[in-house]
């Protein structure tokens, strides 16, 4: 039986970890596709290329500047629902299990988001587009977006699980 500040938790931990799926979707599907597309570098050769690099750093800040917000309030509710599991639970039986899952899941996430993808985005920032840093961009969200799944689906077990 869920009691005291655990239905929130869990509550909190299913709409974090869908909204973070989401979210993840939209990057896997939609705006890495766009971004990393190998036209996006393509040139003409010569004064071409200066031009195709210009226009990769500033599609590239720009998708660094619009995501970042995004990424703070996603990663920053989903913090919030795994701090809240891991303080207040349930620690305990097959929806404890559920939760705990979830939480260790959201946080391969966010290794991998600070270990691979930041510093990726960060060189690519800098030094300019490169493809092994576009296919290590790609594995890693990869890596995210089957992670998010996993998390958000034992998050919703968390509450469908009958105890007792």
């Amino acid at each position: 039986m869920i009691s005291g500040a655990q239905p929130v938790g869990l509550v909190l931990l299913v709409v974090a970890t869908a909204l973070h799926l989401g979210f993840q979707l939209v990057v896997t599907v939609l705006v890495y596709p766009a971004l990393l597309a190998p036209e996006a570098a393509q040139d003409d050769g010569g004064e071409g290329a200066v031009r195709a690099e210009a226009r990769w750093r500033l599609a590239h800040e720009r998708h660094r500047r619009r995501i970042t917000p995004v990424v703070a309030l996603v990663y920053g509710l989903l913090g919030l629902a795994d701090g809240w599991v891991l303080v207040a639970g349930p620690h305990d039986g097959w929806r404890g299990a559920a939760a705990l899952v979830s939480v260790a899941a959201a946080a391969v996430v966010v290794v991998v988001t600070a270990t691979t993808a930041g510093p990726a985005h960060g060189v690519l920032a800098s030094r300019g587009r490169s493809e092994a840093l576009v296919r290590r961009l790609r594995r890693a969200d990869a890596v995210r977006l089957l992670f998010a799944a996993v998390a958000a689906g034992a998050a919703v077990a968390a509450v469908v699980v009958r105890t007792g």
